[in-house]
Formats: structure tokens, C-alpha cells, sequence
């Protein structure tokens, strides 16, 4: 895990997306990106709390940082 201050290169809101909607927009966004550009997920599903970080791993995909949970949502920072 790298740690970075460095800006999204691209933003996806899915609050209101029920799982696993989350997850598979997270997944389509990403393979459509340059390798090393930086994905901000943002989402308000509880499940994708602990599916988006799996699934993005298991396909090979690193997280500038830690998941972070704001109130109801959840921020995800992850390198394409």
C-alpha cells in the first residue's frame, strides 16, 4: 500500500448503488484507466465496505490508502 496525497484522476459517486453495483462499476472504471492513474470510489452501500477492497485486490489493483468510512460513506482511493 502506497500512501499519497496525490489527486484522483477520476471520481465515481455510487451512493444510492446497492451491492454489488459498487463493486462491479469499481472494476469496469478501473480497467478502463492507465496503470497508475488514481480512482476515488465513493459509496454508501455497507457491503462494499469489505467487497470493493477484495474484489480490487484479488484483480490486482493497490489502494493509495486505507478504506475510510465518512458517516454513512465510504471512500476509496485505489491505483489503476
Amino acid at each position: 500500500m502506497k500512501h499519497t496525497d496525490k489527486e484522483a484522476d477520476f471520481t465515481l459517486d455510487l451512493r444510492g448503488e446497492s451491492c454489488p453495483y459498487p463493486v462491479v462499476y469499481t472494476l469496469e472504471a478501473l480497467e478502463g484507466m492507465s496503470k497508475g492513474e488514481l480512482l476515488q470510489v465513493i459509496t454508501d452501500c455497507p457491503g462494499s465496505f469489505r467487497n470493493v477492497p477484495e474484489e480490487a485486490l484479488a484483480h490486482g489493483y493497490t489502494f493509495a490508502k486505507e478504506p475510510v468510512k465518512n458517516g454513512q460513506e465510504y471512500l476509496f482511493f485505489i491505483y489503476a
